[in-house]
């Protein structure tokens, strides 16, 4: 049954929990594989799915710094982890894909692109800081001179549901990066799950003519303004109540002007220069070209694989690495991230989803090293 309420852009209702499913039957039904979160080997993992038993009713996730563990919660939330094992950037930016291939001898040969049809996901549990890596990917990859046309086909033809943060995680530092918990900008709907007393609702938000569209097609009913005051109270105290700070004024001149600074030589004592945080990282860009050959020299492939700043091979040229020891890596990828990127891009690589610190198998803390530099700076 679809609503009776025509939805414009910034206006909201109210989505039962009863009635969740039919927004994933509406957007399978539109032509989008719905992409949400799973329970996988003991983790949140985003992976494709047919209808809402498959997302991790009643499940939370908590993180430290190198731990993550789930955990039943005391509701049946949808949405009550915080943020899920690896982020959206896969299906925008593929891990491995073939970009040509050719057949042929040198003096006869033909070049074929691999061009596929464009998926068409709709991520579903998006998180605000989520959003906010998209929107930097899209610079890095669609506002250049020579965009990257399978990113900016995925990019396009992508729905985007967003959830709004209902707790925060202790790895988490959005607030830091100005990146969350609320969701501002962005998404085609955004959710708010709102559970108390006797009810389990959803308040939904439209953000895009397309978003307009799948509100349509759902039974929604009019939001009143206490549903709208309780969701922004659930973002608030989501918002108050984060794990992580990052300081972040002077930062980029404070990682710019300390590049001998002796805080990478402790780091690089514990770092493995394993690469998890580049790969975790939702904003991280960088790739290497691979071509590969037959025996026969009949036919070649060049492939195009996520590469990382913690490589060796990543900054060899002809003589040796440029980087060649672990300080001078880990302080790449840092001061990149927080500094340089805001040279090359307008603003920093962050958005404080903590997945670095998470995910780092030596539980190496992004805010503590930078931290750990500003504190002995302020005190010599």
């Amino acid at each position: 049954m679809s609503t009776d309420l025509a939805l414009q852009i910034g206006e909201h209702a109210l989505l039962a929990r009863a009635e969740f499913g039919k927004l994933i039957d509406a957007l399978r039904g539109q032509g989008y594989a719905v992409i949400g979160p799973t329970l996988q080997g003991g983790a949140i993992v985003y992976s494709e799915i047919s209808g809402e038993s498959e997302l991790p009713v009643g499940w939370t996730d908590e993180q430290e710094a190198g731990t993550y563990r789930l955990k039943r919660r005391e509701d049946e939330a949808l949405f009550g982890y915080v943020a899920g094992a690896q982020s959206w950037r896969p299906f925008l930016f593929q891990p491995r894909r073939t970009l040509w291939r050719a057949k042929g001898s040198a003096a006869d040969f033909a070049i074929d692109p691999d061009v596929r049809e464009t998926p068409r996901f709709a991520f579903l549990g998006m998180r605000a800081c989520e959003l906010k890596a998209v929107s930097i990917q899209d610079r890095v990859f669609m506002d250049g001179i020579h965009p990257d046309a399978d990113y900016s086909a995925r990019r396009d033809a992508a729905f985007f549901i967003a959830v709004n943060c209902a707790r925060a995680g202790a790895t988490c530092f959005c607030v830091s990066m100005d990146a969350g918990p609320r969701a501002e900008a962005g998404y085609d709907l955004a959710l708010t799950e709102i559970i108390g007393e006797g009810r389990h609702d959803f308040l939904l938000e439209v953000g895009s003519p397309r978003g307009a569209v799948i509100a349509s097609l759902l039974s929604l009913r009019a939001a009143g303004d206490g549903d709208a005051a309780e969701a922004e109270a659930i973002v608030e105290r989501t918002a108050q109540s984060m794990g992580r700070v990052l300081q972040t004024e002077g930062l980029k001149s404070l990682l710019q002007e300390n590049l001998e600074h002796p805080q990478w030589d402790d780091v690089a004592e514990r770092c493995l220069s394993c690469g998890n945080c580049t790969f975790a990282c939702p904003t991280c860009f960088c790739h290497t070209d691979e071509d590969v050959t037959d025996l026969d020299g009949q036919a070649a492939e060049r492939h195009q694989r996520w590469d990382s700043c913690f490589s060796l091979d990543f900054s060899y040229i002809r003589g040796g690495s440029v980087r060649p020891g672990i300080a001078s890596r880990y302080r790449q990828w840092m001061t990149h991230k927080l500094a340089n990127w805001i040279d090359q891009f307008g603003e920093s690589g962050c958005v404080g989803c903590g997945r670095c610190i998470t995910w780092c198998p030596a539980g190496i803390d992004i805010t503590a090293e930078a931290a750990a530099i500003r504190a002995s700076i302020e005190k010599d």
